[in-house]
Protein backbone atom coordinates (compact mmCIF):
# COMPACT_ATOMS: atom_id res chain seq x y z
CA UNK A 1 0.00 0.00 0.00
CA UNK A 2 1.44 3.35 -1.01
CA UNK A 3 1.59 6.27 1.35
CA UNK A 4 -0.84 9.10 0.70
CA UNK A 5 1.35 11.55 2.51
CA UNK A 6 3.11 14.13 0.42
CA UNK A 7 6.34 15.90 1.34
CA UNK A 8 4.39 18.46 3.36
CA UNK A 9 2.54 15.83 5.39
CA UNK A 10 -0.94 16.55 4.02
CA UNK A 11 -3.14 13.95 2.41
CA UNK A 12 -3.27 14.51 -1.34
CA UNK A 13 -7.01 13.85 -1.43
CA UNK A 14 -7.76 16.60 1.08
CA UNK A 15 -6.48 19.45 -1.09
CA UNK A 16 -9.33 21.67 -2.12
CA UNK A 17 -9.80 25.22 -3.34
CA UNK A 18 -12.99 27.23 -3.21
CA UNK A 19 -14.21 28.77 -6.46
CA UNK A 20 -14.01 32.24 -4.90
CA UNK A 21 -10.37 31.68 -3.95
CA UNK A 22 -9.55 30.38 -7.43
CA UNK A 23 -11.14 33.46 -9.05
CA UNK A 24 -9.29 35.79 -6.69
CA UNK A 25 -6.01 34.01 -7.42
CA UNK A 26 -6.52 34.21 -11.18
CA UNK A 27 -7.45 37.90 -10.93
CA UNK A 28 -4.33 38.54 -8.87
CA UNK A 29 -2.12 36.73 -11.38
CA UNK A 30 -3.72 38.74 -14.19
CA UNK A 31 -3.02 42.03 -12.35
CA UNK A 32 0.64 41.12 -11.87
CA UNK A 33 1.07 41.34 -15.66
CA UNK A 34 -0.32 44.91 -15.78
CA UNK A 35 2.19 47.40 -17.21
CA UNK A 36 2.54 51.15 -16.93
CA UNK A 37 1.95 53.48 -19.87
CA UNK A 38 5.23 54.83 -21.24
CA UNK A 39 5.76 58.59 -21.27
CA UNK A 40 6.32 59.98 -24.76
CA UNK A 41 8.52 63.00 -25.38
CA UNK A 42 7.43 66.09 -27.33
CA UNK A 43 9.17 65.01 -30.54
CA UNK A 44 7.31 61.68 -30.59
CA UNK A 45 3.98 63.50 -30.05
CA UNK A 46 4.77 65.77 -33.01
CA UNK A 47 5.51 62.77 -35.25
CA UNK A 48 2.26 61.11 -34.19
CA UNK A 49 0.34 64.33 -34.85
CA UNK A 50 1.85 64.74 -38.32
CA UNK A 51 1.07 61.14 -39.22
CA UNK A 52 -2.52 61.49 -38.01
CA UNK A 53 -3.01 64.71 -39.99
CA UNK A 54 -1.53 63.14 -43.12
CA UNK A 55 -3.90 60.19 -42.84
CA UNK A 56 -6.86 62.51 -42.23
CA UNK A 57 -6.13 64.92 -45.08
CA UNK A 58 -4.91 62.51 -47.75
CA UNK A 59 -6.90 59.39 -46.70
CA UNK A 60 -3.67 57.37 -46.38
CA UNK A 61 -3.70 54.14 -44.35
CA UNK A 62 -1.48 54.24 -41.28
CA UNK A 63 -0.47 51.83 -38.54
CA UNK A 64 -1.25 52.77 -34.94
CA UNK A 65 0.08 51.18 -31.78
CA UNK A 66 -2.50 51.72 -29.03
CA UNK A 67 -1.67 51.26 -25.34
CA UNK A 68 -3.40 48.60 -23.30
CA UNK A 69 -2.33 47.75 -19.74
CA UNK A 70 -1.88 44.08 -20.62
CA UNK A 71 -1.15 43.89 -24.36
CA UNK A 72 -0.69 46.77 -26.82
CA UNK A 73 -2.76 46.51 -29.98
CA UNK A 74 -1.57 47.34 -33.50
CA UNK A 75 -4.20 48.60 -35.93
CA UNK A 76 -4.07 49.54 -39.61
CA UNK A 77 -6.59 51.98 -41.06
CA UNK A 78 -7.45 55.59 -41.91
CA UNK A 79 -8.21 58.54 -39.64
CA UNK A 80 -11.78 59.63 -40.46
CA UNK A 81 -12.28 62.36 -37.84
CA UNK A 82 -10.16 64.27 -35.36
CA UNK A 83 -12.12 65.64 -32.40
CA UNK A 84 -9.87 68.02 -30.49
CA UNK A 85 -12.55 68.86 -27.90
CA UNK A 86 -12.99 65.24 -26.81
CA UNK A 87 -9.34 64.47 -27.67
CA UNK A 88 -10.17 61.37 -29.72
CA UNK A 89 -9.84 60.22 -33.31
CA UNK A 90 -12.26 58.11 -35.30
CA UNK A 91 -10.12 55.36 -36.79
CA UNK A 92 -11.68 53.34 -39.63
CA UNK A 93 -10.22 49.84 -40.14
CA UNK A 94 -12.61 48.51 -42.74
CA UNK A 95 -15.85 49.29 -44.48
CA UNK A 96 -17.90 49.48 -41.29
CA UNK A 97 -15.32 48.68 -38.60
CA UNK A 98 -14.25 51.79 -36.69
CA UNK A 99 -13.30 52.83 -33.20
CA UNK A 100 -12.75 56.03 -31.25
CA UNK A 101 -9.20 56.15 -29.88
CA UNK A 102 -8.12 58.72 -27.26
CA UNK A 103 -4.97 60.68 -28.14
CA UNK A 104 -3.39 59.73 -24.82
CA UNK A 105 -3.52 56.00 -25.67
CA UNK A 106 -1.61 56.28 -28.95
CA UNK A 107 1.99 55.10 -28.56
CA UNK A 108 3.16 55.35 -32.16
CA UNK A 109 1.89 56.04 -35.67
CA UNK A 110 3.56 55.23 -38.97
CA UNK A 111 2.64 55.23 -42.64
Amino acid sequence: MSSKLNANGVYEGSRMILPEHREAYLAHMHEINRKEKPILDEQEWQLIGLTLMESYQERVAITLTVFDPFDDSVMRGVVDQIDQNRKVIKFVRGDEDYSFIPFKNILSASV
